[in-house]
């Protein structure tokens, strides 16, 4: 994603302080929709055993359960979610822990947090992957993080956080609905898969309520610098990557999935932010951000011809 020049008319800190004013009823609205579950709960430990180290066997190819396409889809996403602390620390350079933004960071990192390990502890327990494979690229994606270059701390704002934040959760939250469409088209009902199932459409709701979440907060950086929040979340769409596209030595994997996201995507991931921003009846922007929602408003319409609707 290549830096570019950022546009506010108001300083960081008093956006921030704008948005702060909004904190308090989007957090309760994140609350009352939110659905507690414990990963543990949805991991069948009956089926593990331990592995050579602990005395059992270790990991052989005969034991994996998964297709090569559910496989790669399922690593993919597993891999973006453990890239958790990246996410954490460009909320938290803008938005820190210790000051009434705890409740948006704190909350969706523990949200988050619950994806990976759920994920995590169900491929191992049913060993539908190469463990030892799966915690290497672990280790390799989590060093290498997400926006991790030099000045990128400084060339996103606060209102590009929270766009690539609302972004990034409706394409996770498409992703893994379309991930989970292929699980369920390979369940057979002699092994766990349904189960995999279920977690997916679980991953799933909390996403879309992030989703909704982050998108709230533009909502009420528009009212505070209109220009600034729409020229971000043009940034934030045109920077929007496939899940995968950053994992190392992933070639064969991605081409598996080629075709979980297209530009059919990135404009219903726009048109979810239009409608929710109401961005069509906004007026009276400068040239540039008048362009900036003009491509938005292109890309959504995307999503409405691909789903036969007029645009």
């Amino acid at each position: 994603m290549n830096a570019q020049p950022r546009t506010n008319a108001l300083s960081d800190d008093d956006l921030i302080l704008a948005l702060e004013k909004a904190l308090p009823e989007i957090a309760e609205d994140h609350r009352a929709a939110a659905q507690p579950w414990n990963p543990h709960d949805w991991v069948p430990w009956d089926a593990g055993r331990n592995f050579a180290f602990l005395g059992g066997s270790d990991w052989e190819p005969g034991q994996a359960t998964l297709t090569d396409e559910v496989r790669a889809g399922v690593l993919a996403f597993l891999l973006l979610k453990d890239n958790l602390p990246s996410y954490h620390r460009m909320l938290a350079v803008h938005f820190p822990v210790f000051s009434a933004w705890r409740e948006l960071v704190g909350v969706w990192t523990a949200e988050d947090n619950r994806h990976a390990i759920v994920l995590r502890d169900y491929l191992v327990v049913t060993r539908a992957v190469d463990p030892v494979d799966a915690e290497v690229r672990r280790r390799i994606h989590v060093t290498a993080g997400f926006r991790q270059y030099e000045g990128s701390a400084t060339d996103v704002g606060p209102l590009d956080v929270l766009a690539i934040m609302a972004v990034h959760e409706h394409q996770c939250a498409a992703f893994v609905r379309r991930l989970g469409e292929a699980v369920s088209d390979s369940i057979d009902e002699a092994v766990s898969e349904g189960v995999l199932a279920q977690i997916l459409r679980r991953i799933a709701a909390d996403d879309a309520l992030q989703a909704r979440t982050f998108a709230a907060f533009l909502g009420a950086g528009i009212v505070a610098d209109q220009e600034a929040a729409i020229v971000a979340i043009d940034r934030a769409l045109s920077g929007m990557e496939a899940i995968g596209a950053d994992v190392a030595d992933f070639d064969a994997e991605r081409a598996l999935i080629a075709d979980y996201e297209n530009d059919g995507t990135r404009g219903a991931v726009a048109a979810a932010l239009v409608d929710a921003l109401t961005l069509e009846s906004v007026q009276e922007l400068s040239d540039d951000a008048e362009a900036a929602r003009g491509r938005i408003l292109a890309l959504a319409a995307l999503a409405d011809r691909a789903a036969g609707r007029p645009s």
